[in-house]
């Protein structure tokens, strides 16, 4: 009897997606922040472009709402993998582009193009892939086992961020910055292959809900007010965290002086701080709900923006890593509540077009975040790090923004999002091993 409620079918299933997370998440690592810095700017783009590029990230989730249109399809299995095959080839092509033979404008051209196409195909098939995959975990134990693949991830992150840093810094200190974007490129393409592997043995469960119409769909989830409560907390934390995240890489590159292995050391030191609080983030939403936890998190979050108001390049070697020490504990669980929530507040059949909504409105919100703190950026800098005769660096102020919206996103939690009716209201039962 027990052997039977553990075996059910899926098993490696589960181990795959577990995987297939934490290749992507190296895919991330590889084309985000200090990384993609490099890039630009052996590319000749300004620190200002930079940082909207960094936002496609943010852009790109905007185009999950496409993905409704996709929810009602027998299988899913086929258009996932086949999109993320085309947007990690199109990820992989940024570190060849700058081995062109073409000037610095063009280069750029066309390094935007291929980013914003790979992030748009990411996302186009990035709901249906999270509810094809968390489909096959029991509600009871999703905090945990969120948990468990967020852990992998940044383990193996960490090491990965390690390598590839350890490699860029290696060829740009002997001037050989093209070798270094080559391995990268063969590094990025050997990561394809493994995760499309873990997409193809992966078995899709038979669907269980009546496929939802495409026709109304969108106007039918922008009338769900419940689910309109909840987008607003991702779309205004998204906006918060990107009011900082979008700067982070050019500003440790730049104002605080930061090496690339001195920034990977920082990345490593808040990788196990999220390792650390992901399994009892997870056991705490079990069993105190993912709003709870969400509430931590973001007095957490909050803290660690109060941290980086004082951060300046006197201190920055000190200050800064502590800031995105306590920043990376409150992602840990602040990225599981931000999907969890949509399972605990709507019902199974609207679960891929909620999480399309959601992840949609929240992207355009981190996106106008960075396009709207740019020109002050530059504004700043041309003005020798001032504003209004304040001596300030942009991250300061862009760190006291997002620590007022955080506060803001605490009392919204208090006041309304803990009194809305739960559409899953099942039982915490323990982790058992067919969770894994």
């Amino acid at each position: 009897m027990n052997n039977e409620k553990v075996k059910d079918g899926f098993e490696l299933t589960r181990i795959l997606y577990i995987i297939e997370a934490a290749l992507e998440y190296f895919v991330s690592i590889a084309v985000g922040t200090v990384y993609l810095a490099k890039i630009t700017a052996y590319c000749g783009i300004s620190d200002e472009v930079t940082a909207i590029l960094t936002a496609f990230v943010s852009l790109g989730c905007s185009f999950q709402l496409l993905s409704i249109f996709f929810g009602d399809k027998s299988s899913v299995k086929g258009f996932v993998s086949g999109g993320h095959i085309v947007s990690q080839l199109l990820f992989t092509a940024l570190y060849i582009i700058p081995l062109l033979s073409f000037n610095d404008d063009a280069k750029a051209i066309i390094l935007i193009i291929a980013l914003l196409a790979a992030q748009i195909i990411h996302n186009l098939v990035n709901a249906p892939k999270i509810n094809w995959f968390m489909s096959t975990v029991k509600d009871q134990s999703r905090g945990r086992f969120t948990a468990v693949k967020e852990m992998v991830s940044l383990i193996g992150g960490t090491a990965f961020s390690f390598g590839l840093s350890f490699i860029i810094d290696k060829y740009e200190s002997a001037g050989n910055m093209r070798a270094a974007f080559t391995v990268g490129a063969i590094i990025l393409g050997l990561l394809t292959v493994f995760h499309t592997l873990t997409l193809v043995f992966s078995k899709e469960p038979q669907k269980q809900v009546a496929p939802v119409k495409q026709k109304g769909q969108v106007r039918k989830l922008l009338k769900n007010k419940t689910l309109l409560k909840l987008v607003l907390v991702a779309t205004l934390f998204m906006f918060a965290n990107y009011a900082t995240v979008s700067f982070s890489g050019t500003y440790m590159n730049g104002e605080l002086g930061f090496s690339l292995t001195f920034s990977s050391a920082v990345v490593f030191i808040g990788s196990i701080c999220r390792v650390v609080f992901s399994i009892p983030f997870g056991k705490f939403a079990d069993k105190k709900g993912f709003c709870s936890m969400l509430l931590v998190c973001f007095g957490i979050a909050a803290f660690s923006y109060a941290l980086n108001v004082f951060t300046v390049p006197s201190n920055g070697k000190i200050l800064y890593p502590i800031y995105y020490s306590l920043h990376c504990i409150a992602m840990a669980g602040i990225n599981s509540a931000m999907i969890n929530l949509i399972y605990d507040y709507v019902t199974p059949e609207e679960r891929t077009g909620a999480l399309a909504l959601n992840q949609s409105f929240s992207g355009i919100a981190g996106f106008l975040a960075t396009l709207a703190l740019s020109p002050v950026m530059r504004i700043i800098k041309r003005n020798g790090n001032t504003l209004f005769g304040i001596s300030v660096y942009a991250q300061q102020l862009f760190s006291l923004i997002s620590f007022i919206i955080i506060l803001i996103l605490i009392a919204y939690l208090l006041l309304v999002i803990r009194k809305l009716p739960r559409a899953n209201k099942e039982r915490v039962l323990p982790l058992d091993q067919s969770d894994l």
